[in-house]
């Protein structure tokens, strides 16, 4: 009989950061590591990853990181958690083929980490725990669940993933493995919720294919927007894109990596006659040429940014205009609606002929309420968790599993840091809460960003900032240049010109008042005339700026 603790990290009341624990007795799961990105009110913030101070305390313990995909919503805190806890990751081949690369793209040796490939067919013993893993359909090639096998049944982590029988075989459910996982018991099935608002969901791709077919038979350059780690959505333009004898060039920042990653292992496959290399345009190259499909690859904004400089004319490889076909395939992830509606503004604009085929015309990649269903039906677990995706579709699953015939006390619904607790195979409730948190990543510096810091880039992006530069000689007491006002960001009316005048002549004669004295508290005489300022532009302007002084001592040089 074991003691179990399962809660998130991540990625629950939310749509990415997904990271989960699960505890058996003296031992700790962790279950994939993601990053979320951030909102506009996020004022510079590159992406958010979890807090894992609970981890740290109890590095010990941890048997090691289970990842399930590729993608980043699963995978993209794993470099920054590996520099702080450095346990053994499991993943698949091609997962952590992808991880490799993030590694070396950060400036770090993977010879450094202990990296281990898995597949449905091995079996982890940590102790009287073992781990198992069975394939599951999902947008990214090897996709698996997460079985842990516990004395009291199986805790399934079963993240991202669908039923689709027409799916390439390289895509497919291992429905068999789940049968054998289901004799052995399921305790707990801890399942995605995110494709629980897909209603009347499109059950296959015949339509955007033939809108796809329809296209590549006209005679002109075929532009297509796709995200790079949608590799089953590309393969299939690839396949119609060779059956309409069409020569292909994918292109995008991060997409080559997955792309030869993707080649080499047999899951993304390209005829060599038919891959071509754009080259820059010049007098003699326009890549321009009929037969010509260009892929535009990228993650979240990534392929609305490079459409976006195809128009401006400003892409050394591809400018779009009047003759050609743009296949829009990359529906808005959270935080990029506005992108893609100006997006596609300017497409529009070019003159060239735009297809946007919609969320709702292609099918997902996410279980909905039949999967979801289906997967219930086969595993038979005794309590149902949903995880993965804000409360809405937290709430939505639990109506599924209802509508199945399980009672609202087998459901568990939690937010990140409720554990719940089994004990001898009994749900006894959320007895406690970790710590849990957002950890703000800005460029290449981590958890160094709090409310003071995105409250004065909120205050910069509206009100603007007044930098007062003045050089000054205390050994002889004397104002040497200066005061210079730059204003950046703040509309110069009238008013904002006279309140310059203003703050130069406060700025002087406050300097030679200070510098007149014996002894001078330089921090104290900053503060002072920082307020005299900020009262002056505040009460001619209305404005609240961000005032920065910078008052130079020749004599400190």
């Amino acid at each position: 009989m074991s003691q179990i603790r399962f809660f998130g990290l991540g990625g629950l009341g939310e749509n990415g950061k997904n990271m989960f624990v699960c505890e058996v007795d003296e031992r700790i799961f962790v279950l994939d590591a993601g990053l979320k990105y951030p909102s506009v009110d996020l004022f510079g913030i590159d992406t958010i990853i979890p807090d894992i101070s609970y981890l740290i305390k109890n590095k010990n313990k941890v048997q090691g990181i289970f990842i399930s995909h590729g993608h980043e919503d699963h995978i993209g805190a794993l470099v920054e958690l590996l520099k702080k806890l450095n346990v053994g990751v499991f993943g698949t081949h091609f997962t952590i083929s992808i991880l490799e690369d993030m590694i070396i793209e950060n400036g770090l040796k993977v010879s450094d980490y202990r990296l281990y490939r898995i597949n449905e067919q091995k079996k982890l013993k940590f102790g009287d725990v073992v781990v198992e893993f069975y394939n599951v359909n999902h947008s990214i090639p090897e996709t698996v669940h997460v079985v842990i096998k516990t004395t009291d049944g199986c805790i399934i982590y079963a993240p991202d993933f669908c039923f689709d029988v027409n799916a390439d075989k390289k895509y497919r459910t291992s429905f068999n493995r789940i049968n054998d996982v289901s004799k052995y018991g399921v305790l707990a099935l801890c399942c995605e919720s995110l494709g629980t608002s897909n209603v009347d969901r499109v059950q296959n791709n015949i339509a955007s294919d033939h809108i796809i077919n329809e296209a590549l038979q006209k005679e002109q350059r075929v532009i297509f927007s796709l995200f790079s780690t949608d590799l089953e959505r590309i393969q299939r333009v690839v396949n119609m894109s060779v059956a309409n004898n069409r020569r292909v060039a994918i292109i995008g920042r991060r997409a080559q990596k997955i792309v030869n990653t993707a080649i080499s292992s047999g899951y993304l496959e390209l005829p060599e006659e038919k891959l071509i290399n754009l080259k820059y345009i010049d007098d003699n190259h326009n890549n321009n040429d009929k037969d010509l499909v260009i892929i535009v690859t990228g993650i979240r904004h990534e392929p609305f940014y490079m459409l976006q400089r195809m128009c401006r004319g400003q892409d050394r490889l591809v400018e779009i205009n009047g003759q050609d076909q743009i296949i829009m395939m990359t529906p808005p992830v959270p935080g990029t609606e506005r992108m893609a509606a100006r997006t596609l503004d300017i497409l529009l604009k070019s003159g060239a002929e735009v297809i946007n085929i919609k969320k709702n015309q292609m099918r997902s990649s996410h279980a909905n309420a039949e999967d979801l269903k289906m997967l219930y039906s086969m595993l038979n677990p005794k309590y149902i968790v949903p995880i993965i995706g804000e409360y809405r579709h937290q709430y939505q699953h639990k109506n599924i599993a209802i509508s199945s015939g399980y009672t609202e006390e087998k459901i568990i619904i939690l937010d990140n840091g409720d554990v719940a607790l089994f004990s001898d195979g009994i749900y006894k409730g959320i007895k406690e809460k970790v710590e849990v948190g957002d950890v703000l990543v800005d460029g290449s510096i981590i958890g160094d960003i709090n409310e003071v810091v995105l409250k004065d880039r909120e205050m910069l992006s509206q009100e603007g900032v007044v930098v007062v530069a003045t050089t000054i000689d205390t050994r002889y007491r004397n104002i040497i240049a200066g005061p210079e006002i730059v204003i950046k960001g703040v509309v110069l009316t009238e008013d904002m010109k006279e309140a310059t005048e203003k703050v130069k002549e406060v700025t002087f004669n406050s300097l030679q008042q200070y510098m007149n004295k014996r002894y001078i508290d330089w921090n104290e005489a900053k503060v002072l005339l920082r307020d005299k300022i900020y009262n002056i532009i505040n009460r001619m302007t209305k404005k609240n700026p961000i005032i920065i002084l910078s008052i130079i001592d020749i004599n400190r040089q």
